[in-house]
């Protein structure tokens, strides 16, 4: 018969490899072997058969190189994978450090492409921009066209909403005042759509500006921001010279807005009654006179009011005064107006009744900030 003999487990220490670092372990290995009888026998007496139990040495010896052999290779393995992350790192380090460490300035060779690429990419932005400014040439004068004809048609259907300096407004204002003090009917043709021409109805349109965008709007303000009874203010539009005068204080009714006040200044109104687009005066009653007895704030209030309401009156008033002071006679209405204005102009009386204009605009506007 036959018997099965279990091979002990074998033992083996690593440090006898000097690449492993690694501790002693033990590889327990089953090894089921099947020997004959004559094996056994041959075992038995080692001493008769000296090349068989050479031939079982040898065995042992494979086997125990094998796993040895084996044990070498895993650890080698371990090893070397924690050896291969370290160099990985290192490498990564390295192949890092000269990219940081990269020289700002070009070499010769990265000199000519970047000057090659440079001069290329220039030659073609040129011609962009020659070819822009070509296109931009061309359209110009087609702008420029749409432009006049766009500020034409808006003078001419909203003549109101066509803008022009502030100053050209005023001198336009006084050149008519002029032609009116000489020719008493030309504001109201200019008012009743007689009078056609170009320069006619630029007047016309500063008048309208001088109402519409610089006066009234102040007007309206004044009055809403204030305590004004109707009857007040009626009077102090109707009459265009004013006086206000510090008398003795009173405790009494305020006759602008009929409040319990401290009044102190009485407010003199008189002057004929005119047409505010016309200037014409209206010779009834011309010397009537109103005394008013008002507050402080009142006061302030009607002298602010009193500037602007009466403004463009009052600059006719001495328009027409230059004209009567002019001697000189049997010259045509526009050749005076030409030289009265440029007297006027180059004195600095033009300029100076325009500064007089936004000061009062000026007061109305910080009054009504102030209150």
């Amino acid at each position: 018969g036959k018997r099965k003999r279990l091979n002990t487990s074998v033992l083996y220490d690593s440090d006898e490899s000097e690449d492993s670092d690694i501790l002693v372990r033990k590889v327990f290995a089953k090894r089921h072997c099947i020997m004959d009888e004559d094996e056994s026998s041959e075992e038995q007496q080692p001493d008769k058969t000296c090349p068989t139990e050479n031939v079982s040495i040898n065995r042992k010896q494979k086997v125990f190189a094998k796993l040895k052999e084996l044990a070498r290779q895993r650890a080698t393995r371990t090893s070397c994978s924690s050896e291969n992350c370290e160099d990985s790192n290192d490498e990564a380090e390295m192949e890092e450090e000269p990219l940081c460490r990269l020289p700002l300035t070009p070499t010769e060779g990265s000199e000519t492409d970047s000057d090659s690429m440079k001069d290329f990419i220039v030659e073609e932005e040129d011609d962009d921009d020659d070819d822009t400014e070509h296109v931009k040439s061309e359209n110009q004068p087609q702008q420029k066209e749409l432009n006049a004809s766009n500020s034409e048609l808006l003078a001419y259907y909203v003549p109101h909403l066509s803008r022009c300096d502030h100053y050209v407004h005023f001198k336009r204002i006084v050149k008519a005042f002029l032609i009116n003090a000489i020719d008493g009917t030309f504001l109201s043709s200019l008012y009743d759509g007689t009078r056609q021409k170009k320069y006619a109805q630029d007047m016309l349109l500063s008048l309208h500006y001088l109402d519409d965008r610089f006066i009234q709007p102040r007007l309206e303000n004044l009055i809403s921001r204030s305590r004004w009874k109707d009857r007040y203010k009626e009077r102090v539009d109707c009459y265009p010279d004013v006086r206000i005068i510090l008398k003795n204080a009173k405790n009494m009714s305020c006759q602008a807005c009929e409040l319990n006040r401290y009044c102190k200044f009485n407010v003199l109104l008189s002057g004929k009654l005119y047409n505010s687009r016309t200037m014409e005066a209206d010779d009834f009653m011309s010397d009537d006179k109103q005394v008013l007895k008002v507050g402080m704030v009142c006061a302030n209030r009607t002298r602010v009011y009193h500037n602007l309401k009466h403004f463009k009156y009052k600059l006719y008033v001495d328009c027409s005064s230059i004209t009567e002071l002019d001697g000189v006679e049997d010259e045509p209405v526009k050749d005076t107006v030409e030289r009265l204005f440029s007297q006027l102009e180059d004195s600095g009386w033009i300029q100076k009744r325009y500064d007089d204009l936004e000061d009062y605009m000026n007061d109305a506007d910080s009054f009504q900030e102030e209150k």
